[in-house]
């Protein structure tokens, strides 16, 4: 059943944890200035995630996380991050918990970063370096994992 485990799948579910926590607790202290900030790490999130893409596309490479790299991309924002998607994913979750004003969901953003790792990033690097050996490691030593 990988094809149904998905980090969007996963980013749904925590957006939703999200939205729930908002209706449960009646907290809202980010206003305004909240939306304005949620505003900006949308847009950065979503475009981590077109830059990623892109990049992937252009070196003809999978974006899905349980099938083999045809090449290993280092270029464009894959030189910030070397996991641009899921940071991408991580800011659209905090943009929702300002946009949404649900401070307590806060706890809820390392929690997601934690699941990613432990579901798909563990394997996926496994599977580059596996498959790019010492290339791979270079760039681990050049990129960090998250910024």
């Amino acid at each position: 059943m990988k094809w149904l485990d998905l980090p969007p799948l996963w980013l749904g579910l925590f957006l939703g944890a999200v939205w729930l926590l908002g209706r449960l607790v009646p907290f809202h202290p980010f206003g305004a200035a909240g939306d304005v900030l949620a505003a900006g790490l949308a847009v950065i999130g979503l475009g981590l995630m077109a830059l990623a893409v892109a990049e992937m596309a252009r070196a003809k490479t999978t974006v899905l996380p349980h099938r083999e790299a045809a090449r290993l991309v280092t270029t464009g924002v894959f030189r910030l991050t070397r996991n641009p998607i899921y940071l991408g994913d991580a800011a659209l979750l905090c943009a929702a918990i300002l946009w949404w004003d649900v401070p307590v969901a806060l706890p809820l953003v390392p929690l997601f970063l934690t699941v990613i790792r432990e579901r798909f990033i563990r394997d996926e690097e496994a599977r580059l370096r596996s498959g790019f050996g010492p290339d791979f490691d270079i760039w681990c030593l050049r990129v960090r994992r998250w910024l």
